[in-house]
């Protein structure tokens, strides 16, 4: 069986190159491009494609996929946003997701951006490196004590409860559906009591309708005053426009997050010489009490070896046309 790789990267073919040793029936060609309708072409003649969530996996991609007799789409990744479901059903195409990889890895870095901002490590550094030993700016809040609101108690999530209780924070959480894993140490409570109660929000659930800018000026003017907001989730649970309006208000103590909504064209991308015209990204990043990282929750040794690994055996599972709980379509 042979797998087009999209959007390759060195770190992408090290972990799926240590993992294809224990399947010696697949073959991947890794290619730079992402998937894309004009790039999907380039698949024609292979069994599956292998994208990111920065990918194009809409109709258009699907029908040229389908057309060149790609039979499976493997999305390395939890999110499938990006993909026209409905439309890989109708041409039978088997989509299929890596769901949970490693929840420490994306709730660890919840909680290293919510100690940043807080503490502004990213500016006491810059501050130093420059000879300024000064503590002007840099004083945050202990984190033992106060409230830390988990929003969403899949895998990450609850990783992300059982940091906050061993920082000595009282731990409340929403989900529509309760995780019993967690009983012993977290309250759940509604979306509006959550959010006026919580000193952190880490916000941990899928996007979909009834997610959608869940964070919006409104559930911003619930939250107390000096609430740390963090977002390793999925970028459109923030509407970003009115998040900054929220940070003028002086809402946050802190922000930080590892996905935006203008990520798409950014991810892993080097605009380092590029003047950002019209860029929301570059206008949270002239305030001094946000911080964004580029999605890299998912970026570390552990996790990128289990990614390859359940995507691969996503491949044999689809294979021999056996569903399991990674089946998007």
């Amino acid at each position: 069986m042979k797998i087009l790789f999209y959007a390759a990267k060195i770190y992408d073919k090290k972990s799926f190159g240590n993992a294809l040793s224990e399947f010696p029936g697949i073959e991947v060609e890794y290619i730079d491009h992402e998937l894309e309708p004009r790039t999907a072409t380039l698949a024609k003649g292979y069994d599956a494609v292998c994208a990111f969530v920065s990918a194009d996996v809409g109709a258009q991609t699907l029908e040229v996929l389908h057309d060149g007799g790609v039979k499976t789409v493997l999305m390395r990744c939890a999110g499938f946003n990006n993909v026209d479901v409905e439309k890989a059903k109708e041409l039978g195409i088997t989509v299929k997701r890596v769901p949970g990889y490693s929840p420490e890895s994306v709730a660890e870095l919840a909680m290293a951006l919510a100690l940043a901002v807080n503490r502004r490590l990213y500016k006491a550094y810059n501050k130093v490196r420059e000879n300024d030993y000064t503590l002007t700016g840099l004083r945050g809040v202990n984190f033992f004590g106060k409230t830390a609101g988990i929003v969403g108690t899949g895998k990450i999530g609850a990783a992300m409860c059982r940091i906050c209780r061993g920082f000595g924070m009282r731990v409340i959480a929403y989900d529509v559906y309760q995780n019993p894993a967690l009983a012993d140490f977290v309250e759940y409570v509604s979306m509006d009591e959550l959010l006026a109660q919580s000193d952190l929000i880490s916000l941990h659930c899928p996007l979909m309708d009834s997610t959608y800018h869940m964070i919006n000026i409104e559930t911003i003017k619930k939250m107390k005053d000096g609430v740390i907001l963090v977002n390793t989730s999925r970028g459109a649970l923030v509407d970003t426009n009115e998040l900054i309006e929220g940070i003028r208000m002086e809402k946050f103590l802190g922000v930080g997050l590892d996905v935006y909504e203008e990520e798409a064209g950014n991810v892993f991308e080097d605009h380092s010489d590029d003047i950002m015209m019209h860029s929301v990204t570059a206008r949270l990043l002239a305030f001094p009490n946000v911080m964004i990282t580029s999605h890299q929750g998912f970026y570390t040794v552990e996790a990128l070896a289990a990614i390859a690994e359940t995507t691969l055996q996503n491949l044999m599972d689809a294979a021999e046309g056996k569903r399991t709980p990674n089946d998007v379509a």
